[in-house]
């Protein structure tokens, strides 16, 4: 895995932790999901970097 995917799939988890954050103090569920969507398309990549270093 690259230095930059890391980097990609850290800030895409840290940006959806901050919208999950404000979403929850705003009682907007609309930006809570689209937080909590966000991290977990960042930790699915993460994984498929995992597998494909695994294989290397």
């Amino acid at each position: 895995m690259g230095l930059d995917d890391k980097i990609k799939n850290t800030a895409q988890d840290i940006g959806g932790k901050a919208k999950e954050a404000v979403g929850d103090a705003t009682d907007n569920e609309r930006l809570e999901a689209e937080g909590q969507a966000d991290q977990t398309k960042a930790n699915l990549k993460q994984a498929g970097e995992n597998v494909k270093d695994a294989f290397k």
